[in-house]
């Protein structure tokens, strides 16, 4: 008899910048293996799950606001497709917030941020998947801090890490009273020094390590 093989468990990212391995003050982007996501996915196969990270990642998204200089960053739009196109899923992460604080002149604030995650949470557990197909647990990862915004993102973020403070506690809050799981990533590192945004290679290093944790937890491997 051959020996039983268990199966795949898909995992859905869904994220922005910060995830899809935008290399800081750059266009460039860091190869799979050594984003977050790849990490994460890596070491749970090395530990012997059979898991595939799935990235949904696009450059500018937001929770549920628009971008009023490019189009389709609004991450309502497409998310119960995107849902329904990947499922079955066992587990879908969200790390959203950071775009949330562009544009000095808009209030948007921890707050804020938290109830746009409400909404992605809502549209998630309404997806049209299948009859029979499970509807998955979600990790709700808050983004690390905004630092101070240099370089050329300086004046789209002037002032967000002001108000984006008090976002990891805001989160949590808000992901206790949606039966959702929690990480906060500022726990673990901090954001890039040299754009006060992003993540350096060694910060997604950091991330992917400290997830695999939860992951492999939430999975059950």
């Amino acid at each position: 008899m051959g020996l039983s093989r268990s199966r795949v468990r898909h995992v859905l990212v869904y994220s922005d910048s910060l995830t899809w391995g935008i290399v800081p003050n750059s266009r460039n982007r860091l190869p799979f293996d050594d984003r977050w996501p790849g990490v994460l996915e890596n070491i749970l196969n090395e530990g012997g799950a059979r898991v595939r990270v799935i990235e949904d990642c696009l450059n500018g998204r937001r929770t549920v606001w628009e971008d009023p200089i490019k189009p389709g960053r609004n991450g309502l739009q497409g998310l119960a497709q995107r849902i329904e196109i990947h499922s079955p899923l066992s587990l879908v992460i969200l790390m959203l917030g950071t775009n949330d604080f562009q544009f000095s002149h808009l209030p948007n604030n921890a707050w804020s941020a938290a109830q746009g995650i409400a909404v992605l949470v809502g549209e998630i557990r309404r997806a049209p998947i299948e009859p029979g197909m499970p509807v998955a647990p979600i990790l709700i990862v808050c983004p690390p801090p905004i630092g101070d915004p240099q370089g050329v993102l300086a004046p789209k973020f002037a002032g967000a890490d002001q108000r984006s403070r008090g976002l990891a506690d805001a989160y949590r809050e808000m992901s206790a009273n949606l039966g959702c799981h929690f990480f906060d990533a500022g726990s673990v590192t901090p954001a890039s020094q040299v754009d006060g945004i992003h993540l350096d290679a060694d910060q997604h290093q950091i991330l992917g390590r400290s997830l695999a944790a939860v992951v492999g937890s939430i999975l059950g491997t």
